[in-house]
């Protein structure tokens, strides 16, 4: 081993030392974790998260209710703090207005009659969800998998033409460990695949299928060279982006970027979805052009989801609202209803 080997090694390990082998949110990092790159990245991105809790906490007075506005969006999209994202998502997204519309109803839902299978079918998928996460493992001190297993099934009973499908475990999984809150998870899943991501989870996903043709149209018209190698390859959308869709970009990116892509996802709705995945191609469109097959195309795609790229978070943030450029719900609304026509002929 050389020196410049050997004082990365050491500088890594002290790094690892003073970050911890485990992040905030629960989650064990990697073996091969850069520890002295994530402290280099997170000691920028720190600044910006002081700045931002003082504005916040500013813009909020202490008050439990916000309104929409130009400024509230603004705010958003540089990132909400985490001691107010529970508060903003429920609000954003509806589901603190249906839970005070409904007082009693998670509970009521929780003490109902429920089918075996889908308990059964929820718990097989109890053990899957995050093995890395420290919080969904029966030995700790404050295990998430009971309140993980409500929040399926009371989800399941309320909403029986979804009831439960994989992917849902993780979304149901991350609004826990940010609300710590059974019932307001239930409500933003509620909003979630209700109202925001209409049948991405319904046995069809009708929904799922149709956004990923859509993306493709948009590729077509924003990385026409990319849509051509696609096209040529005969690589369908669904190979390569239906688990960035499906699980929301949970387990495709790191968890802080994550979570900024649904503070905006809870406030301007699924448009965030495309715009995420737009960013990814349109920066790596070079790489995906020269690729020459279909393992060579899913093995760009793969690649595309890691780096420095996608682990600094806020520079990521601000690159998908102008990278892409426009990207209207009255646009996204003529290329779904096309889509989904065509889905529905094919059928």
């Amino acid at each position: 081993m050389d020196k410049k080997t050997y004082r990365a090694q050491v500088d890594n390990n002290q790094a690892k030392e003073r970050i911890g082998c485990v992040d905030p949110y629960g989650f064990e990092r990697s073996k091969d974790f850069d520890y002295s790159s994530y402290e280099e990245i997170m000691s920028q991105y720190l600044g910006v998260l002081t700045r931002r809790s003082i504005k916040w906490s500013k813009l909020l007075k202490g008050k439990n209710r916000v309104q929409k506005n130009v400024k509230l969006k603004r705010y958003v999209r540089k990132g909400i703090p985490n001691e107010h994202r529970t508060l903003i998502w429920m609000m954003a997204s509806g589901a603190q207005n249906q839970l005070e519309k409904n007082p009693g109803f998670y509970q009521t839902l929780l003490s109902a009659q429920q089918d075996s299978k889908l308990l059964e079918t929820i718990r097989t998928d109890l053990n899957r969800t995050f093995p890395d996460n420290i919080s969904f493992r029966k030995t700790s001190d404050h295990c998430l998998l009971k309140s993980l297993y409500n929040v399926l099934r009371a989800y399941g009973h309320h909403n029986p033409a979804v009831g439960y499908c994989q992917g849902m475990n993780f979304i149901a999984g991350y609004l826990l460990i940010i609300t710590k809150d059974e019932e307001k998870s239930f409500w933003l899943m509620d909003a979630l695949i209700g109202r925001i991501l209409p049948d991405y989870y319904s046995p069809a996903m009708l929904g799922l299928k149709t956004d990923q043709e859509v993306l493709g149209e948009l590729v077509r018209l924003k990385a026409p060279g990319v849509w051509k190698t696609m096209t040529e390859n005969n690589v369908m959308w669904t190979l390569v982006v239906s688990r960035w869709f499906i699980c929301l970009y949970i387990d495709v990116l790191p968890v802080e970027t994550v979570l900024r892509i649904w503070d905006c996802l809870f406030y301007e709705g699924s448009k965030i979805l495309f715009r995420v995945a737009l960013t990814l191609i349109h920066q790596y469109q070079a790489e995906i052009q020269t690729a020459q097959s279909l393992p060579d195309i899913c093995e760009v795609f793969k690649r595309i989801t890691h780096g420095p790229f996608v682990d600094e978070c806020h520079p990521f943030m601000q690159k998908i609202f102008t990278e892409t450029g426009s990207l209207s719900m009255t646009t996204l609304t003529k290329l779904r209803t096309k889509c989904r026509a065509q889905f529905t002929q094919e059928s």
